[in-house]
C-alpha cells in the first residue's frame, strides 16, 4: 500500500553483526527493542537528516561535496540537511547544518497523487559544500543495478516499532536482501515498476515511517533510496520499495552537470 507518511528503518529481531565495518543493524535504545542494535558511530558518513526547524522530515544521502539525493515525497518549501550526524541530541564534533537552496524532484515525479510512487527522486543543491572527512563524505552510486539476495544495508532515525511509533536518538542500520522482481510484483500488484526495487528479511528488517529518502547500500554503493511499503511496516511478505538508482544515473549526473 502507498506511504503517506516517510519511511524509517526499524528491524523486529536481532539480527546477526557485519562486523567491523559497522557494529549494528537497527536501532537501539535503552531497553534494546525487540533485540535491535544501532550504527556504529558514523560508520554511513554519507546519511544525511533533512530538518524543517527542530523536526526531523527525512532521510537524505551525500552523493557529492553539495548535493543529496532523496525522495520526491519529501519535498517542502524550506528546509535543512544535517551531516555528520549519529544521536540527533548529542554532539561529538563532525555534525553540520546546511540550509538548501534548490530542490529539484524528477520530472516525471507526480506530486498530486500520493498512491503513485514511480520516480520518487529528487536532488537537493546545498547552499555550501560540505567539510569532508571520514565522517562525513559521499558515497558513490552504483553503475549496475542489483541482483536478487544481494545483502544491503538501510539506515535511518525512523520509528523502531510499527504501527506504534517509536523514533529513536541514535542512526540504526538494519540488514536486507533484493527480493526478486516478480516477488516484489506479486506484493503490490500493478504497483511495481522498473524504477523501483524491493528488499526485506525474513526477520522482519524494514524501512518504515520517518526515514524515506535514506539510503540503501550495497556493496559499499547506492543502489536505492527509501521510498515507500506496507503499513503496519516489517512484514516479511511485503518488503520496503526503493527508488531503483541504476535505472536514474543520467538524469543524476546531467542534473547536476548543468548546475555546474
Amino acid at each position: 500500500m502507498g506511504r503517506l507518511r516517510p519511511r524509517a528503518v526499524k528491524t523486529w529481531m536481532f539480527l546477526l553483526l557485519l562486523g567491523e565495518a559497522w557494529a549494528g543493524h537497527s536501532r537501539a535504545q535503552e531497553d534494546k527493542v525487540l533485540g535491535g542494535q544501532e550504527c556504529r558511530p558514523h560508520s554511513q558518513p554519507w546519511q544525511a537528516a533533512l530538518f524543517q526547524g527542530k523536526q526531523l522530515l527525512c532521510g537524505g544521502v551525500l552523493i557529492g561535496g553539495n548535493w543529496i539525493l532523496t525522495a520526491a515525497h519529501c519535498k517542502k518549501p524550506k528546509y535543512t540537511v544535517r551531516l555528520g550526524e549519529h544521536s540527533l541530541h548529542n554532539k561529538d564534533g563532525p555534525e553540520q547544518e546546511i540550509p538548501v537552496v534548490q530542490s529539484i524532484p524528477h520530472p516525471c515525479y507526480n506530486s498530486s497523487d500520493v498512491e503513485d510512487h514511480n520516480h520518487d527522486l529528487m536532488l537537493l543543491q546545498l547552499r555550501d559544500q560540505a567539510s569532508l572527512g571520514p565522517k562525513v563524505k559521499p558515497i558513490n552510486l552504483a553503475d549496475h543495478c542489483t541482483q536478487p539476495g544481494q545483502t544491503c544495508i538501510i539506515s535511518g532515525w525512523g520509528t523502531v516499532t510499527s504501527p506504534r511509533e517509536n523514533f529513536p536518538d541514535t542512526l540504526n542500520c538494519a540488514e536486507v536482501k533484493i527480493f526478486p522482481q516478480k516477488k516484489c510484483e506479486d506484493a503490490y500488484p500493478g504497483q511495481i515498476t522498473d524504477g523501483m526495487v524491493c528488499a526485506g528479511s525474513s526477520k522482519g528488517a524494514d524501512t518504515c515511517q520517518g526515514d524515506s529518502g535514506g539510503p540503501l547500500v550495497c556493496n559499499g554503493a547506492l543502489q536505492g533510496i527509501t521510498s515507500w511499503g506496507s503499513d503496519p511496516c516489517g512484514r516479511s511478505d511485503r518488503p520496503g520499495v526503493y527508488t531503483n538508482i541504476c535505472r536514474y544515473l543520467d538524469w543524476i549526473k546531467k542534473t547536476i552537470g548543468s548546475k555546474g
